[in-house]
């Protein structure tokens, strides 16, 4: 295929680029230490003006239907997009989740009344949104899910449990996977719902990371009580609609975090080499691992450029997303650790004033389990990899054919 710009493409990626050129600062060093210096409150408002912005010039849900706010155009665009805005310092994280993986699902599986209630909203950036699909006990194994919902009249009533909810503590809404039928097996017994996050009844509890950060949190519903007209799909059929929902988060989650090799490359060209003979550049088994990283990067490129096709020519993206998320997550603690142990003793001095490249390290390196964990574990994502890209043979399934109710659990 030929990834060179269409002279329409051509005209969008110069729209974007002046309408970014325009709103937001290009990506430096200073601009990521203003955002970190930002207090929760002020980096939320300059976040909601940002999409506020987009919306209005309509490069927010650049695949989305005009009647939903949209522009309707190819997917590729929206690719277009999101390589131009990975070149400033934009406040885009909040809405992440909800305009990449929360919405579409309202918007495929809810009535035009539901729709107009949420879809615009979400697009300006007045009402975000997060996913409640972990729990405790059940993380990789969504479907294991024990957090339920019983029927009342012509509402439902929650009780149970999730964790690892990214954003929870600012969203005004969620979508919330939850158990509705435990006499059948377990991914037949899901029902997936709208939820105010501010309603009674709901908890929510940040989750303080080894990072420092405090994007995770827990979430407690205590007989909260949700109409049935915010229900999304049949009951019983969540798992399907989940399904929706995952395939656009491990589409999410698999670009590149935190320093690449291009970054520990020019860290390298500064700093001795621990063995004392000269550079680190130098280091006959620096430069092994810098070339097992550049080929892991060049061949994620390459798996990108694939999806790239599939988008362009209206496809959906299949199973092989998951592999950007398995190779960038560990590749990025792999660079990370490397430039700690470099640094010997000064490898543990995190301060952002300090460290080099400002603690980037440090914090990739803290963060780096959980983007392991976070849009499927290494395993389920290998698993998938195997019998969905590769062909090879499935794991043997146990609780096959056993209702969710007779699934044996630890003491």
């Amino acid at each position: 295929m030929d990834f060179n710009d269409t002279p329409e493409e051509a005209k969008f990626r110069a729209e974007a680029r002046a309408f970014l050129e325009a709103n937001v600062q290009p990506k430096s060093a200073d601009a990521e230490r203003l955002v970190r210096k930002l207090k929760p409150g002020e980096f939320l408002k300059a976040a909601k003006d940002y999409q506020r912005k987009k919306a209005e010039a309509g490069f927010a849900g650049i695949t989305w239907a005009k009647e939903q706010g949209g522009r309707g155009l190819p997917p590729i665009y929206s690719v277009i997009f999101n390589q131009e805005e990975a070149k400033f310092d934009a406040p885009s994280q909040p809405f992440s989740i909800g305009l990449g993986m929360c919405v579409p699902t309202v918007i495929a599986f809810s009535d035009e009344a539901t729709k107009d209630r949420y879809v615009a909203k979400a697009l300006r950036g007045d009402e975000i949104w997060c996913q409640l699909f972990s729990e405790p006990a059940a993380g990789s194994d969504v479907a294991a899910g024990k957090t339920k919902a019983v029927r009342d009249g012509d509402d439902w009533i929650i009780n149970g449990q999730k964790v690892w909810t990214t954003g929870a503590q600012f969203s005004d809404f969620g979508i919330l996977l939850v158990r509705t039928n435990p006499d059948v097996e377990k991914h037949k017994g899901l029902t997936m719902f709208i939820v105010d996050m501010k309603q009674k009844g709901v908890e929510v509890r940040p989750i303080h990371q080894a990072s420092g950060g405090r994007e995770f949190n827990e979430v407690y519903f205590t007989d909260v009580r949700i109409p049935d007209s915010w229900r999304l799909g049949d009951p019983g059929m969540g798992w399907n609609v989940a399904l929706v929902t995952l395939m656009n988060e491990r589409l999410a989650v698999g670009g590149s975090y935190g320093p690449d090799y291009k970054e520990i490359f020019d860290f390298a060209k500064g700093i001795n080499s621990p063995s004392g003979d000269g550079m680190l550049i130098q280091d006959e088994s620096f430069r092994q691992k810098l070339a097992d990283w550049i080929v892991r990067a060049e061949g994620y490129k390459l798996a990108k450029f694939r999806t790239m096709t599939a988008l362009s020519k209206g496809q959906t993206p299949g199973p092989e997303s998951s592999i950007g998320k398995v190779i960038n997550a560990n590749q990025m603690m792999d660079i990370a650790n490397t430039a700690i142990e470099a640094e010997d003793h000064y490898g543990i001095i995190n301060d952002p004033e300090l460290a080099t490249l400002e603690g980037a390290f440090h914090q990739s390196y803290m963060f780096a389990p959980g983007l392991r964990i976070a849009g499927g574990t290494d395993e389920i994502l290998k698993n998938i990899i195997a019998e969905r890209v590769l062909g090879l043979p499935q794991d043997v399934r146990v609780d096959k054919g056993v209702a969710f109710k007779d699934l044996p659990t630890g003491r």
